[in-house]
């Protein structure tokens, strides 16, 4: 049988080429050196990813629940908003990167927090960026508490940001309560807050995440809602660095050892910690919330087949909602600590 030849000029071509398969013994096909070779090839086995529906993407589908926007309002404009927010003399590169690179996280939080009401209590509300938008999207009475060093005392911090409809420049003075909440009890009375906002912290504490989880309970009204989010260990990313010989630890952090991640949690590590020291878990889920870069250390399809079964839970951030609840145990899980006195743990 003659062979027929015909040159691949565009992708429509490459897409020709898996309709007849790579190995179809009647055609050759040949790749002008003008596109080059090697990004021929990358683009011929990413369209088959996609048709085959072996993607991130589709990986990923039961990790991305939709973004959950408030009522009458876009994506663009709580854009607009949240990247508006800069706090007096921060950075303004470091501002600007973190309030476009973890915008989705935001809003992710900001969802669960979106149907209550009463009091509520931020930790690490610096730099505001979530309580900005408690302030516009809900009725909560907000309580601001940040840590910066020993150095610093309950203050005030100005923050400027647009208005959310129409842009006009705006100020605000926040104030907010100065403790670490490794080290000393919450400067607040018991059964205080409906809500609590813990969020992106737990990954930072060196010592005793029961401790403070205690602490929130404590300050909680029964059935109290604490809202925690967190990277998620078992992200998809991290297992592609992992196969790949890379590293997924926190480089050390010029900002001390709170600046860095100390440790990183899964989802289940979670539900079962909340469930250790007293809360019973009412929502969890896991989202991406920035680019995926899985692909720059795997190849998709390598992993995809044995990935399947946690689709549920490789998304880059872990978001909980759980309620505080009469169980709490007064011992260390025995996963979790080590080198304890046996009486100490369970």
């Amino acid at each position: 049988m003659v062979a027929k030849y015909r040159i691949i000029k565009n992708t429509n071509d490459i897409v020709q080429v898996l309709k007849i398969g790579y190995f179809s013994p009647i055609v050759t096909w040949y790749f002008p050196d003008r596109m080059g070779v090697g990004k021929v090839f990358i683009k011929i086995k990413k369209i088959i990813n996609r048709i085959r529906g072996k993607t991130i993407e589709s990986l990923l589908k039961l990790s991305n629940p939709p973004l959950p926007l408030p009522k009458n309002a876009t994506e663009a404009e709580l854009f607009n908003f949240v990247t508006s927010v800069r706090v007096a003399d921060a950075p303004e590169e470091e501002m600007r990167n973190y309030s476009t690179h973890d915008f989705k996280r935001f809003i992710y939080t900001l969802d669960l927090a979106a149907d209550q009401s009463g009091q509520c209590l931020e930790l690490g509300a610096n730099p505001y960026f979530t309580t900005m938008l408690l302030k516009h999207f809900t009725t909560l009475k907000l309580s601001l508490a940040n840590y910066f060093g020993l150095e610093v005392q309950d203050g005030i911090q100005e923050v400027t940001y647009r208005s959310f409809k129409d842009h006009t420049p705006l100020r605000e003075s926040l104030n907010f309560k100065h403790f670490n909440i490794e080290a000393e009890n919450f400067p607040y009375e018991d059964a205080l807050f409906d809500v609590v906002i813990y969020a992106e912290i737990i990954e930072h504490l060196t010592v005793d995440p029961c401790r403070v989880l205690r602490e929130l309970k404590r300050v909680l009204k029964p059935n109290g809602v604490l809202i925690l989010t967190t990277p998620n260990v078992a992200r998809l990313e991290n297992v592609a660095r992992l196969m790949s010989g890379a590293n997924i630890y926190d480089p050390y952090s010029g900002y001390g050892p709170y600046g860095r991640h100390n440790r990183e949690y899964t989802q289940q590590e979670l539900i079962e910690l909340l469930a250790y020291v007293g809360f019973d878990c009412e929502r969890s889920f896991t989202a991406d919330v920035h680019h995926n870069a899985t692909e720059q250390f795997v190849d998709i399809t390598k992993i995809y087949k044995i990935l399947e079964f946690r689709k549920p839970d490789l998304g880059q951030y872990i978001f909980i909602k759980a309620r505080n609840t009469e169980h709490n145990s007064t011992k260390l899980p025995s996963w979790l600590f080590r080198s304890y006195p046996k009486e100490l743990l369970e």
